[in-house]
């Protein structure tokens, strides 16, 4: 069952700053800075907060090259129905609905995610609706949409594998889906055809490093 504080909102307005991306300076998102209490959390304090750990609160690259991505290529999504998958800070739904599509679900499954994602919304004048279906677990091909977005998917093996095999369910019904990735442990290109690379200014403290060079990928029907 998701973990959430009493009041989410307040919560996060208390441990964030509205703060612009690096690569997506239109907008200002709820993020942890080094100057607010979830930057240095442990793990003890959000299990006190009865809070996961919180993804949604950084701005990750994969999430940023998309956003960029869209913002730059509006034809990509204007006028479609776009699904966000495990949309973090809702930065890539943002640009989405920036960019004219016609509908933006943003899933996730950390429900105070999902929050965040609709403040960052607020904060921007994007409207986009939220999901916390675990999506990976339901049909391939599901739900139906016209364009398919993901960034910094693949972690985890098993999550990378799952995430992948569910875009290529969806490629494989003629969608546009497009991956960002910084080059993740378990990332492959295999099956993927390259679209735009940036670099993008990262936080020492969560990538060892103070670039990361950041593709957004097309996601094939087949490897």
């Amino acid at each position: 069952m998701a973990r959430l504080p009493v009041d989410p909102e307040d919560f996060i307005r208390a441990n964030t700053a509205l703060e612009a991306p690096a690569m997506v300076p239109e907008f200002k998102l709820w993020l942890a800075t080094e100057y607010v209490p979830i930057w240095q959390a442990t793990e003890s304090w959000l299990e006190e907060q009865n809070v996961d750990p919180p993804y949604w609160a950084f701005c990750w690259p994969g999430g940023q090259a998309i956003a960029r991505y869209l913002l730059d290529n509006p034809d990509m999504v204007r006028g479609k129905r776009v699904i966000d998958f495990a949309a973090g800070s809702g930065v890539s739904s943002m640009a989405a609905a920036r960019a004219g599509a016609a509908s933006v679900i943003a899933n996730d499954i950390d429900a105070l995610s999902l929050v965040a994602a609709r403040l960052n919304g607020e904060a921007n004048g994007v409207a986009f609706r939220v999901s916390a279906e675990d999506w990976l677990a339901g049909p391939a091909g599901a739900p139906d949409a016209d364009v398919v977005i993901a960034g910094d998917v693949c972690y985890e093996r098993e999550m990378s594998v799952r995430a992948l095999a569910w875009l290529r369910s969806h490629a494989r019904l003629g969608r546009l889906v497009l991956l960002g990735d910084p080059g993740r442990n378990y990332f492959s290109a295999q099956g993927l055809e390259e679209l735009a690379r940036y670099d993008i200014p990262t936080s020492l403290q969560l990538e060892n490093r103070g670039m990361r060079e950041t593709v957004v990928w097309r996601v094939l029907p087949h490897p």
